[in-house]
């Protein structure tokens, strides 16, 4: 079969691999639809850690087409979308129900062999079945939207808050559409990108700024701003310094931040810890998805958060590693890999 491999850092290839045998709680899933991530390219990159050797790709939906001999909830045919996050089940972190902190997390496009491949192996207890009818490539986005869920579970949004996001990306256009779910009235999207401000209208965003055209702290926090005093939650969706400094500033006092971009490791920000302390801001970091994926499967099976717009263009398994290896094209937010 056909996989996208990670050799080393700065080295990905398309290869020919021994098609993988699921063992005795394993599922063999045939991929339909596998998408690229911005952790994805930080693993080239070698600014998130991995285990080369390794096949990318954790944001990915299929038909399963063998199981192992003790699975008895799935059946060949069934179509599923996977958790990739593996948590031991032993740990201190997972006693306490905090799966995505646990010691031993073993991630699948990351430790071990992903989505960008004809096949994968899974283990039963990681994945959830979708509808026949639903869209192979919208099984693929259940893994970024419970990342989102998560990190709106975190900030709490009450109906009437108001909602600033940084960064148009996938992510950030996602939050856009469950922050309006959850009962924002403000919301607020800040990003350079023209047609992503345009889709992030569309999808729920009550304004958008441009910060190539204004100062993003003036205009949404300032005296005549859109949220003057500063919003009552702000998520950092880019990963990037610029907009992990700008989230505290723009967060009311007595606000809530959360951080759900996914930073390159080792990037330093800055912020003013009397500020902090002075208006006592709560910043919190989301990492993952703990138990949100099934949520995030039954929230695209049910039609509530738009997909199709979000995908700027659908690729073969051949294009892929140029597409990992290479920054984002201009107004990109979600590349599917579709393997033939």
């Amino acid at each position: 079969m056909k996989a996208v491999r990670l050799e080393k850092v700065g080295n990905i290839a398309l290869r020919e691999v021994a098609k993988p045998v699921p063992g005795p709680d394993d599922l063999l899933v045939r991929i339909e639809a596998c998408g690229v991530c911005g952790t994805d390219r930080h693993l080239f990159h070698g600014e998130f850690p991995c285990r080369p050797p390794v096949t990318p790709g954790h944001e990915f939906s299929g038909i399963v087409e063998a199981v192992g001999d003790a699975v008895s909830s799935f059946a060949v045919g069934d179509r599923v979308t996977g958790d990739p996050n593996i948590a031991c089940g032993r740990c201190g972190h997972c006693h306490a129900g905090r799966v995505n902190l646990c010691s031993n997390l073993t991630a699948i496009g990351i430790h071990r062999d992903g989505g960008f491949a004809d096949y994968l192996v899974m283990p039963q207890k990681q994945a959830f079945v979708l509808p026949a009818d639903l869209k192979p490539t919208h099984g693929a986005f259940c893994e970024p939207l419970g990342c989102c869920l998560h990190g709106v579970d975190l900030a709490g949004i009450k109906p009437g808050s108001s909602v600033v996001v940084l960064g148009g990306g996938v992510i950030g256009l996602l939050t856009v559409q469950l922050a309006r779910l959850a009962g924002a009235t403000t919301i607020i999207l800040s990003t350079r990108q023209a047609s992503r401000r345009a889709l992030a209208r569309e999808l729920g965003a009550t304004a958008t700024v441009d910060p190539t055209a204004a100062d993003v702290i003036d205009a949404i926090a300032g005296p005549a701003g859109l949220a003057p005093g500063g919003a009552d939650v702000v998520f950092e969706c880019a990963g990037v310094r610029e907009t992990v400094e700008q989230s505290m500033r723009l967060a009311r006092a007595g606000g809530i931040v959360v951080i759900v971009g996914v930073t390159p490791q080792g990037m330093k920000a800055e912020f003013e810890p009397f500020d902090l302390l002075f208006r006592e801001l709560k910043v919190l970091g989301s990492f993952l998805n703990p138990y949100t994926h099934r949520r995030a499967a039954a929230l695209i099976a049910s039609g509530a958060i738009e997909i199709d717009r979000l995908i700027s263009r659908q690729v073969s398994l051949e294009e892929a590693p140029s597409v990992i290896a290479n920054p984002p094209a201009p107004g990109e937010v979600k590349v599917v890999v579709v393997p033939e």
